[in-house]
């Protein structure tokens, strides 16, 4: 395995974050961004859902790295063959194994040695696997909107889509595209947050949009199948038993049942869990109060792990 290498970036962004590259083990630049500094409190480490990218925890990262009295560094992470992250030639690396080992090496790159993870869909996954595999990497956990167990009809649903939108004339028409895609699960999203999932999903590049990820990410979901529910993560989700953990559960989801949510807390009586009204798989995690309970519970795993 390849050394994990830190690049900077020419140029930093000046929305508060600044970016940076770091090598994969197979030699592919991931981007990651790294908001606030370091301190003594734990850093965060931010995991996207299967399309998405570290865009998605703007909010939440900014908020978090706010309080100079207490400075945190929060890092999100561009999953290989999303956002700005370099595509695999090969599709089929956009597999657990692969991407766990990229997760490790921004960790090693970065000299993270423990953090509060937050992982959203897919980037849940990685942290509950990431805690078998380097159980002492993880101070903390929220996972947004999954658990143990995965709801196929969810899948399916993401299957129909996945890698296969349409491409939009403008952000205006491609918020439009997303609103009938997921008004059932978002019945309240605003105009304004329309637009600003497009901007997240489709980026302007010589005139015209393209989606932010490699459309060929769509071949995981391949082995999708109604009838065949997907084995279930109950070790893996044990892992995590001896820190802090939150779930946050979208009230509308179709891939974190109610059901699985009851089953994780008689299995972890002191899970903290959030729930988010008329929010479906999965939670934006950009609203006030939202914002706010997550940071209680950051501030919780620096208490349990650093014992301020």
């Amino acid at each position: 395995m390849a050394d994990a290498t830190f690049f900077n970036e020419a140029g930093n962004d000046d929305a508060g974050f600044v970016s940076r590259f770091v090598t994969a083990p197979d030699g592919l630049r991931l981007h990651v961004r790294m908001y606030g500094a370091r301190g003594r409190s734990l850093p965060m480490v931010c995991l996207p859902g299967l399309t998405r990218n570290g865009a998605d925890f703007h909010a939440i990262a900014t908020a978090l790295t706010r309080d100079a009295a207490q400075p945190r560094l929060a890092v999100t992470i561009d999953s290989r063959g999303r956002g700005r992250s370099d595509y695999d030639p090969n599709p089929d690396n956009y597999s657990f194994p692969v991407e766990l080992a990229d997760v490790v090496a921004v960790l090693t790159a970065l000299e993270i040695g423990q953090a509060v993870f937050l992982g959203t869909s897919r980037g849940g996954i990685l942290t509950m696997l990431l805690g078998a595999a380097r159980p002492a990497a993880i101070a903390g956990a929220i996972l947004n909107d999954i658990g143990p167990v995965i709801e196929t009809k969810g899948l399916v649903r993401i299957k129909g889509y996945a890698g296969k939108l349409p491409m939009p004339r403008d952000f205006t028409e491609g918020a439009e595209i997303l609103r009938r895609l997921g008004d059932a699960q978002f019945p309240n999203l605003s105009p304004e947050s329309w637009l600003r999932q497009a901007k997240q999903i489709w980026w302007q590049e010589n005139g015209r949009l393209r989606l932010a990820y490699d459309a060929k990410l769509s071949t995981t979901l391949e082995a999708v199948d109604p009838e065949r529910p997907v084995p279930p993560l109950w070790a893996q989700f044990d892992s995590l038993a001896r820190v802090p953990l939150m779930v946050v559960h979208g009230g509308n989801s179709d891939i974190l049942s109610a059901a699985t949510v009851d089953a994780m807390r008689e299995r972890r009586l002191d899970i903290d869990v959030l729930e988010v009204p008329d929010q479906g798989h999965a939670p934006l995690l950009a609203e006030p109060d939202v914002i706010a309970r997550i940071a209680a519970f950051v501030t919780l795993c620096d208490v349990s792990a650093l014992g301020f």
